[in-house]
């Protein structure tokens, strides 16, 4: 007898902007068939990630578990997930649910480890043996083996320059992922709900959508960056891009761009999102033609955003809207169409509610809550959602913010400095607003809520019921369960 319960399918694409959708109003951008699952169910436009770097935003997407709990603050490689039994794979395993990983890894360590996962696909150096014309690059020794492309084109994995994808279209990871995808849709149990979860690399550098695409946005007139009044343009020169190769295939992270170069980079940016939009649709439509689609929870999001210029800066680890906010779509059983939620939630909120969709019970100390009641029009149980991020050499030394949708506030832990915006009337934060007399108040009681919610962490960010700048922050994932041990053979 087939299991009545929905399924739930969990995609997720990787350094995603929260405004790169058309549902969201962009101007340039098409995403057709993310905006037609928006209007399907329900669009949270206020999504955000609790640390918007890779890592720590996963980890917190995998436990439930805000990144001061888990103590992953940072791109700390070697951090593992210290109870893996109560990862959301694993809670739907037990529950008898098929749970598999295809595409883009959760970035989990060590990489073998399945937490919960029944199958995994990834694409890691497997990638290119599925086609016996791109042997010599999957054979050729580098740093970058894993994906061997990047030593074909030149490009870096986190740089600003952008280029078309150099071979056919379907040898690109995001094709790959939705073939896997729909690989385990043939062959999955018809008797058991599933939870599948579909990772891409895309739109993370490097930017080589396939060439339409690239070419489709390759022109002058795209929306200009946002740049605050605060911003010191000065203080952010013009630099060469990075090279390929170790820890300068980084791009800075303060840089002024503009004219072909920024036109290149949007438009490598732009075209891997459109590329992404249209390969979801055939994974989508594979559901459909299945008779899958009505009982399926289809969650979408992304880890973080990408600052793409706006206040000079590029890549993430950022406070700001371009780095932290992120798409957060729900459709399935239940949700009814053209939903719009505007409660801001999280990562972690995923966890709850895959498990109250599945009929779950969420373990103690998962401190993410399902969003579906806000589906249903009942009213949020928080105030608002907290975000932060450890030291990063040479670009800030930690920061903590809040929000709730309407107003933000940004506590940088080094030198003290806060920044205050207004949401509603400067979605791009351009107008620091910590300096205004009539928000001197509002102030106040930001910086108040902050000191309640840091009051018992152990850095000690909070003394005498002040916060205390200079603080250090540590290296990042202090407190993580933090493996630096050699990796043992796959």
């Amino acid at each position: 007898m087939s299991d009545a319960r929905p399924n739930i399918l969990l995609v997720m694409t990787d350094q995603h902007r929260g405004d790169c959708l058309g549902q969201a109003g962009h101007p340039d951008l098409l995403t057709p068939h993310l905006d037609a699952l928006a209007r399907g169910g329900a669009f949270f436009t206020r999504g955000y990630s609790e640390c918007p770097v890779c890592i720590p935003a996963r980890h917190a997407l995998m436990t439930g578990k805000s990144p001061q709990t888990t103590g992953v603050t940072g791109f700390a490689e070697c951090a593992r997930i210290a109870n893996e039994d109560e990862t959301l794979p694993n809670l739907l395993r037990r529950a008898g649910y098929q749970t598999a990983s295809v595409g883009r890894s959760m970035h989990t360590y060590p990489h073998y480890r399945r937490y919960g996962f029944e199958t995994v696909d990834h694409h890691q150096d497997r990638f290119y043996r599925d086609y016996p014309e791109t042997q010599p690059l999957s054979s050729r020794p580098g740093v970058w083996r894993d994906w061997p492309h990047l030593q074909h084109h030149g490009l870096g994995p986190n740089g600003y320059a952008a280029r078309p994808w150099p071979f056919e279209e379907p040898l690109h990871e995001t094709n790959s992922a939705v073939r896997k995808a729909i690989n385990f849709l043939d062959h999955r149990d018809r008797e058991s709900p599933f939870f599948l979860y579909v990772g891409t690399v895309a739109p993370h550098p490097p930017l080589v959508p396939p060439a339409c695409y690239y070419d489709r946005y390759d022109r002058p007139g795209l929306r200009a960056p946002a740049v605050g009044i605060w911003v010191d343009t000065d203080a952010c020169p013009l630099h060469d891009p990075p090279t390929v190769r170790g820890a300068t295939s980084a791009a800075p992270p303060r840089v002024v761009l503009g004219g072909p170069q920024l036109q290149s980079t949007l438009a490598g940016y732009y075209g891997l999102i459109n590329h992404f939009d249209d390969q979801l649709n055939l994974l989508l439509t594979r559901l459909e033609t299945e008779g899958l689609r009505e009982n399926t929870l289809v969650i979408f999001t992304s880890d973080h955003g990408e600052m793409l210029g706006d206040h000079h800066c590029f890549r993430k680890s950022m406070p700001y809207e371009g780095s932290a906010h992120v798409p957060f779509l729900v459709s399935g059983p239940g949700i009814a169409a053209h939903t719009r939620v505007d409660t801001p939630v999280v990562l972690m909120d995923i966890l709850p509610t895959c498990c109250e969709a599945a009929g779950v019970d969420v373990p103690g100390g998962v401190e993410g809550r399902s969003v579906l009641p806000l589906t249903r029009g009942e009213q949020p149980t928080r105030a608002h959602v907290h975000g932060t991020h450890g030291a990063m050499t040479g670009l800030h030394d930690g920061f903590h913010f809040l929000t709730d949708g309407h107003l933000k506030y940004i506590w940088w832990v080094g030198d003290g400095r806060e920044q205050l915006f207004d949401l509603d009337a400067d979605p791009k934060e351009c107008d620091d607003l910590t300096a205004t007399p009539a928000a001197q108040d509002t102030l106040e009681d930001w910086r108040a809520q902050l000191v309640h919610v840091l009051a018992d962490a152990p850095e000690r960010f909070v003394r005498g019921r002040a916060l205390v700048a200079g603080v250090s922050y540590g290296e990042t994932n202090e407190r993580a369960m933090v493996d630096t041990g050699p990796s043992p053979a796959s």
